[in-house]
């Protein structure tokens, strides 16, 4: 499988690594959308994206019932500037993983997590890469007096 993260531009995986909250997009097992604010890590070598989370949140129900294909996406913006990555995810329970995941989610985000037994870490192989990262942000609107 080829990598889809590494072969975009160095803005678009700074963009990944700059302090900005994400989307989550899950499917239901209607097939309706769920869509959650989450923190996300990239590691772009690798080709996936990490999510922390309770077991027992929507968001992992919904990716346990769409079985080992589970399709899902995760988003973010800024100004004009925003990212999607999609690919399939699976939940990861093993203590190694989820610690791993913690010290990346703390290394992005400035905090780290304290200790959850019900942590676990949604990984997810990202096939798909999209966004438009490059360019000045857009300055604010100016509001007449």
């Amino acid at each position: 499988m080829s990598n889809a993260i590494s072969g975009q531009p160095d803005s678009y995986l700074e963009f990944w690594n700059e302090y900005q909250l994400c989307t989550l997009t899950t499917l239901r097992p209607n097939g309706r959308p769920h869509v959650v604010p989450v923190g996300v890590t990239v590691d772009a070598a690798e080709g996936v994206a990490r999510v922390i989370t309770r077991k027992s949140s929507r968001k992992v129900a919904n990716i346990l019932a769409g079985g080992s294909e589970a399709r899902v996406a995760v988003c973010q913006v800024d100004g004009g500037r925003w990212a999607t990555l999609e690919g399939v995810a699976e939940v990861c329970t093993d203590e190694a993983v989820v610690e791993d995941a913690v010290n990346r989610y703390g290394e992005r985000y400035g905090r780290t997590p304290g200790p959850d037994p019900e942590r676990v870490v949604i990984r997810i192989s990202v096939d798909r890469a999209l966004g438009q990262t490059v360019g000045a942000r857009p300055q604010p609107a100016q509001v007449a007096a």
